[in-house]
């Protein structure tokens, strides 16, 4: 099978287990407590594969520099566009509460939503194209990361859509699109970055770290740990070894 048509395959797959949370979390009427504790998981699980799968990936085949300052590049980038996300109406967009304003409350707000969910899922997508590079499998431990970390991601996002009155037809349209950028998204990582120096290309794995790591701290954090219980800490820990005992399986 082609490179380019495994990359999405793969990133297609990590991508529908948003709209598989979606699913749960517009559908069901699920205790916040238990949103929260899945969300934790999640981010657990995509802090551990920062470090163990894109860091220290970028740093082997680049080094230091490069690595610090692809980070820091995707942080910045991913802050500058949340920033402007977020006073169109994004900000709260894995909330799964009442904070997600209505369009009829804030217009345009939808799109900033949609906008702000493919901000969020396009570098995870693009690093699982760039692990196929150089006719190596796909980092089992990087997809399955993104996938269980996806799937609290939209049924957070999804269970807030539904309390701000987003119709059933927005929100599975949403995710169902999200999943397959996210496929195409792989595909542009392979397709793209083959060839490409090595430290260039630890410099991009590096920038989509941090904005994966940036991603964590303003969106998937705040929904797992505000009026929770105080197992969260327990929880996120134990996300972060699962991915971690994927990562060494691997």
């Amino acid at each position: 099978m082609p490179g380019w048509l495994q990359a999405g395959g793969w990133g297609l797959l990590a991508g529908s287990a948003l709209l598989v949370g979606a699913a749960v979390g517009y559908l069901a009427r699920i205790p916040q407590k238990i949103i929260a504790s899945i969300m934790a998981f999640g981010a657990g699980v995509l802090l551990s594969a920062v470090s163990f799968e894109l860091v220290a990936e970028a740093y082997a085949s680049g080094g230091l520099l490069p690595t610090t300052l692809g980070a820091i590049a995707g942080a910045v980038l991913y802050t500058a566009a949340n920033v402007l996300l977020a006073r169109r109406g994004a900000r709260h967009r894995k909330r799964s509460g009442d904070q997600q304003p209505a369009e009829q409350d804030q217009g345009g707000s939808g799109t900033a939503l949609a906008l702000g969910a493919l901000l969020d899922g396009i570098p995870e997508s693009i690093v699982i194209g760039t692990s196929l590079l150089g006719g190596g499998a796909v980092s089992v431990a990087t997809v399955a990361a993104v996938f269980i970390s996806n799937v609290p991601e939209g049924l957070s996002s999804a269970a807030g859509m539904r309390r701000a009155g987003r119709s059933r037809t927005y929100v599975f349209g949403l995710w169902a699109g999200i999943a397959v950028i996210s496929g195409l998204a792989a595909v542009a990582g392979y397709t793209l970055l083959g060839g490409v120096a090595p430290s260039i290309l630890a410099a991009i794995t590096a920038l989509a770290a941090g904005a994966i790591l940036t991603m964590i701290a303003d969106t998937m954090i705040p929904e797992a740990f505000e009026n929770t219980h105080l197992a969260i800490g327990l929880i996120t820990l134990l996300g972060f070894l699962t991915a971690f005992a994927l990562s060494r399986a691997g």
